[in-house]
């Protein structure tokens, strides 16, 4: 079954400093029926304007990945890690028994960057950090496997059983063959995708269950 997440349909607020979208019920944005998609929790799409940002907060029991488009996210934690992620990186923190962190734009730009809440396998796990680079090459025309619960082929490790993937798909065709009752989620960042029969536009969502393969196409698309 194949089933759209229209852009336009999401939660979104503009607090100035601050321009969101989320897909799932979060903070003041509450919709019944998107509270996530079996153990993926949140979707956020954040727009963050020069040298503001998230002040000091805690989160528990929670992987939480930073996937930046455009810009420059400083991020600091309690666990002593300080770093700047760009575009091309992935961010992955496993917030377990408890950390605090801030997510700054250090920039005269603005920051423009997705930031995903993974339900972990257990509850109680010793936090941690974790940042790579994915180049360009590495993932034009092909699913690149970004985070995995083993750290596969380079990826950051997650707690749970999940597999990230990121694309650039210009024409295609992309194939990707799930495996017996492994359900997927597909995040179009920029571009235009024809996926599962449907066309989907920027910040468009696709949840995917009970099917064998999903077949992407597009141009300049992410």
């Amino acid at each position: 079954m194949i089933t759209v997440r229209r852009a336009d349909e999401r939660g979104h607020f503009d607090h100035g400093w601050l321009n969101t979208y989320h897909t799932f019920s979060f903070a003041d944005y509450y919709d019944p029926e998107f509270m996530g998609f079996r153990t993926l929790r949140v979707i956020n799409e954040d727009r963050v304007t020069p040298n503001t940002g998230f002040g000091t907060h805690a989160h528990r029991d929670m992987e939480i990945i930073s996937y930046v488009l455009e810009g420059e996210l400083a991020h600091r934690d309690s666990m002593g890690n300080g770093s700047i992620i760009r575009p091309g990186e992935v961010q992955r923190m496993s917030a377990g028994t408890g950390v605090t962190h801030s997510e700054k734009n250090p920039a005269d730009e603005l920051v423009h960057f997705y930031q995903i809440w993974i339900l972990p396998e257990r509850r109680g796990i010793t936090p941690s950090y974790e940042q790579k680079r994915f180049d360009d090459e590495e993932r034009r025309g092909k699913l690149r496997v970004v985070a995995s619960p083993d750290g596969r082929d380079g990826s950051v490790t997650i707690h749970q059983d999940v597999l990230l993937h990121t694309a650039l798909v210009n024409d295609g065709p992309i194939t990707y063959e799930f495996a017996p009752n492994r359900y997927g989620w597909l995040q179009v960042t920029r571009g235009e995708v024809e996926a599962g029969g449907e066309k989907l536009g920027t910040s468009d969502g696709l949840v995917i269950s009970g099917e064998r393969s999903l077949t992407i196409s597009g141009r300049n698309a992410e």
